[in-house]
């Protein structure tokens, strides 16, 4: 099987965005946004998922954080979505319950090529660091239109949001690694019986 590699830049007037990821990494990253929790939520989503990641993200024109967080998560999902190409010998299916302290997150993802997003979780403050907390349903909504993926966020208990969006980061990310690996039984085919994802 080749890496599964893939570099997307995004420019608009607002942002400019370089997305470099490897699937089938080890989890080494360099994150640079002018956001710093994203920065350090990214750092984690690959360590979890083992993904090598290399993003560089600026703003244009610095309104406030949605542009960037926003943009970044467009072009994370773009390069997911090309890299898991025809999808030939995945596992499509992927899922992951984490506790992060108090919290417990359950995550559900399905490369299926089409689009289902759901986020359950309450936030209690309106930013964690720099991020305002509204930007988490954002960014994991873009991820999931542009990776052409079904993606289910819950999140039970908790009293600490940065705890939440940890865990959210942690768990996507173990459960995405789980769905874009290959199962050897398969030898190659398509996870469905359409014999198309």
């Amino acid at each position: 099987m080749s890496k599964r590699e893939i570099v997307i830049k995004r420019k608009t007037k607002e942002t400019q965005v370089e997305v470099k990821l490897n699937l089938d990494g080890s989890g080494e990253y360099s994150i640079d946004t002018p956001v710093g929790f994203l920065n350090h939520m990214l750092e984690i989503f690959s360590s979890q998922g083992l993904f090598d990641l290399d993003i560089k993200a600026k703003d244009k024109q610095v309104f406030d954080e949605h542009h960037i967080v926003e943009d970044v998560s467009i072009v994370l999902g773009e390069t997911f979505a090309k890299a898991l190409g025809d999808k030939q010998g995945i596992n499509r299916y992927g899922f992951f319950i984490l506790p992060m302290d108090e919290v417990l997150a359950t995550v559900a993802v399905d490369f299926s090529g089409r689009y289902t997003f759901r986020l359950d979780c309450q936030f209690t403050r309106e930013k964690v660091g720099d991020l305002p907390t509204e930007l988490v349903y954002d960014f994991w909504d873009a991820f999931a239109q542009n990776a052409k993926m079904n993606l289910q966020i819950k999140v039970e208990n908790g009293r600490n949001d940065h705890h939440k969006i940890e865990a959210i980061f942690k768990a996507v990310a173990r459960a995405a690694r789980m769905a874009a690996e290959f199962d050897k039984r398969l030898d190659n085919g398509i996870p469905s019986t359409k014999g198309k994802l």
